[in-house]
């Protein structure tokens, strides 16, 4: 009948606008706790008598329980139904933020943020599935046009909504605003999403439990690396050094076992589809340059213009209104447009914005980044969606769920290299353009005893007169700071545009699809 009627059977019969929400609310509500945490990080090691360092253990854990769970949802799917494992991640994540907001103990809070990373994890592939497999194929670019608002939009919100909630409330209602998104998502799930035929029929095989371990293993020492090398010197350190061993050893094992085991916890045949292949490369590349500047602008305006935490999360808030301005634009677009144009585009204002941020100095008003930071969300659209749309462009429906969790895995993966590479480039750059100004402004230099003198009899009418000469030390001394922490930040924006440029080459191995067809057609 369904075929008389000119329409899928494979497609839900409930109105995929419905279903859109529904799976959008627990996917941003996912990506969301990623970020909002990092800004009660200090708030938390207070409240829980534990030092700093234990605290970013509220986010690794997380990240580490979440990266795990990725690419094993489509057994799980498989195994237990999409929609019921669906509804049981949520659940288990809304009740996982309860615990975390009321925890008593750091160890507590720590097996909460697992137990929430990896029932959370598998919230944005199978959303990314379901929301492929609800619309036709011919407006998949619409999908992820949906998707994408959510990926882009809610690392945006989190730090300003989490700074807000814990300077006015306290930390634990960054954990507790999960309880009412999680009841309405769970709701409308029940109510409005349906399982295809290709998943009601699907023999899930024996679980995979050695790649599941050997999973475990390289993301767990991945994260772990990314996180504390930096602080521990990187290779300096014996134990990162066997760590990375590990890493490598186990990813090795790993793809081996995936290539030559067909029950595979992860099918790895996928990546002989050309497009998935190029899509793979550009979002790693993509979440690379997008969790490295979400992490890196805010830090900017902390660090450089002394703005609160809140107040850089303000600052940087208009980058989602500009996400959300590209939404109607580029669905528009793709209909009429090779998505490898839109990509072009995207990626070419992303690294213009890039090097527009790479000339910025410290006179910058509250307004002068507005509209910059407004263009950023604009071409994070028009670089995600495009991306999105190529990579499952050519794929069968019952091969996006496999896909689905190995190309999150990757983008997520890229965003962790993005923020520790970030974090890595700001401090070694800022010490060494430190000591290139010293090198080049010698304190026996005419300029510099000019400056000193003038800034003694200035302090001198503030100070005791014998104290003069060391406040004024100090106080060049901060300004050198400064200007070597403001050359690195450029560095870095230079440094990322060549990464968006390069980008450019992939797009053209992408073979052509279109997002949507004309208006009208069907």
């Amino acid at each position: 009948m369904s075929a008389l009627l000119g329409r899928d059977s494979s497609l839900p019969t409930a109105n995929p606008w419905l279903i859109a929400t529904a799976v959008m609310l627990a996917t941003f509500m996912e990506i969301l706790d990623t970020a909002i945490a990092s800004v009660a990080l200090p708030y938390i090691a207070g409240s829980l008598s534990a030092s700093n360092d234990e605290a970013t253990w509220v986010l690794t854990s997380y990240l580490v329980a979440n990266a795990v769970i990725l690419p094993a949802s489509n057994w799980f799917a498989r195994r237990f139904g999409r929609k019921r494992f669906l509804v049981t991640c949520v659940a288990v994540f809304t009740l996982a933020s309860f615990l975390c907001g009321s925890a008593p103990t750091l160890a507590f809070l720590l097996l909460a943020r697992i137990t929430q990373g990896a029932s959370g994890g598998a919230l944005q592939p199978l959303s990314q599935a379901i929301l492929l497999e609800s619309f036709p194929p011919a407006k998949r670019g619409l999908a992820m046009a949906l998707f994408g608002l959510g990926v882009v939009v809610a690392p945006v919100v989190g730090p300003t909504l989490g700074g807000w909630l814990t300077d006015t409330y306290s930390w634990r209602y960054a954990f507790y605003i999960n309880l009412p998104v999680g009841a309405l998502a769970l709701f409308m799930i029940a109510r409005y999403v349906q399982d295809p035929p290709h998943i009601k029929n699907a023999i899930a095989g024996r679980f995979d439990g050695l790649g599941f371990g050997l999973l475990t293993v390289w993301t767990g020492c991945l994260q772990v690396v990314l996180d504390k090398g930096q602080e521990d010197g990187w290779f300096g350190a014996v134990w990162l050094r066997w760590a990375l061993l590990a890493l490598t050893v186990a990813l090795i094992l790993f793809i081996v076992h995936c290539l030559h085991n067909r029950n595979a916890l992860v099918d790895l045949r996928i990546l002989q589809n050309r497009n998935f292949v190029v899509g793979s490369l550009l979002i790693f590349s993509f979440g690379i340059a997008l969790y490295s500047l979400i992490t890196t602008l805010p830090l900017f305006f902390q660090e450089l213009l002394g703005y609160t935490a809140f107040d850089a999360g303000v600052a940087v808030f208009p980058r989602g209104l500009g996400a959300i301005i590209a939404l109607p634009i580029i669905t528009y677009l793709g209909a009429r447009l090779d998505t490898r144009y839109l990509l072009t585009f995207g990626l070419l204002l992303f690294g213009t914005l890039a090097l527009y941020f790479g000339n910025i100095t410290l006179d910058v008003g509250p307004t002068t980044l507005l509209i910059p930071i407004i263009a950023t969300g604009f071409a994070f659209s028009f670089c995600f969606v495009p991306i999105n749309t190529a990579s499952y462009g050519t794929l069968r429906p019952e091969e996006i769920g496999n896909a689905s969790g190995l190309y999150n895995l990757i983008r997520n993966i890229g965003g962790s290299i993005g923020i520790s590479l970030a974090q890595t480039l700001l401090i070694r750059r800022s010490a060494l353009h430190q000591n290139e100004i010293v090198n080049s402004v010698p304190q026996t230099s005419d300029p510099f005893q000019q400056r000193l003198i003038a800034l003694e009899q200035y302090l001198a009418l503030h100070v005791r007169s014998e104290n003069s000469s060391q406040a004024a030390l100090g106080q060049l001394y901060l300004q050198l700071g400064h200007q070597a922490l403001l050359w690195s930040f450029i560095d870095f924006f230079r440094y990322l545009a060549i990464l968006l440029f390069a980008c450019i080459a992939l797009v053209w191995c992408f073979q052509k699809v279109k997002g949507n067809p004309p208006s009208g057609a069907h």
